[in-house]
């Protein structure tokens, strides 16, 4: 029994090694190639397809200089504004979550940064377990240390959802405003910062109060918000 433990074990070991060197590897490549999808984009499109099988995606991929800035100072104001300045994890930010879901006695705030968005997005599925948090926790420190802060907050704002089926700056920005990435305004930029943590529902509630209430405050914060040159 102790023997065929000690292999089962092994049998483990190996295989979570083998899958993290997975994922170092698609790590690798990105740091100068584009990702063609994400996990979640495929779980997205799988899900879509079920009511539709000819249900497409809409993607784009724009390159970092071809972003209004407007929309790259409005994701960090909203999403991370420490982005530039932490390794990965907003210590801070994690403990003033933690306090305020304790306070309301649900979860209000995630208090995720940009790396880890960007890890969640590329590699798992959307379950919550203590698994996934470890995994996206050992990816965001891959990102972190193999890419510059502008290759994480291009590639973010190229694969993450802003409406059923949409995902990527340029898909949003003509969805909504029949306009390109480049050409965002600060006032949409805004709006679209603020549909990030529901996408889904602000695709179908474009003028919900709350979405119209965030999406001010970070307009208003949007000055101040430093971001990759």
């Amino acid at each position: 029994m102790g023997k065929w433990l000690r292999r089962g074990l092994l049998g483990l070991l190996l295989l979570v090694l083998g899958y993290q060197l997975w994922i170092f590897a698609h790590v690798w490549w990105w740091v100068d190639h584009n990702p063609a999808n994400s996990a979640f984009m495929d779980e997205r499109l799988d899900i879509l397809q079920q009511n539709n099988p000819d249900a497409e995606l809409r993607h784009k991929w724009v390159p970092y200089a071809k972003i209004s800035g407007n929309l790259k100072r409005a994701l960090v104001a909203a999403e991370d504004a420490r982005f530039l300045s932490h390794d990965g994890f907003d210590w801070e930010g994690i403990q003033y979550a933690a306090e305020k879901n304790l306070k309301k006695g649900r979860i209000v705030a995630g208090g995720s940064t940009i790396s880890q968005q960007l890890a969640k997005n590329l590699f798992l599925s959307g379950s919550r377990t203590p698994w996934r948090k470890l995994e996206e926790a050992i990816i965001t420190v891959m990102l972190e240390k193999m890419m510059p802060k502008r290759r994480i907050l291009e590639i973010y704002m190229n694969v993450i959802e802003w409406g059923n089926g949409v995902f990527g700056a340029q898909a949003a920005a003509h969805y909504y405003y029949r306009t390109s990435a480049a050409a965002l305004t600060p006032a949409q930029a805004a709006k679209l910062a603020a549909m990030v943590p529901n996408p889904r529902y602000y695709d179908t509630h474009r003028n919900a109060r709350g979405l119209l209430h965030r999406a001010a405050i970070i307009q208003a914060r949007m000055g101040s918000a430093v971001v990759p040159r």
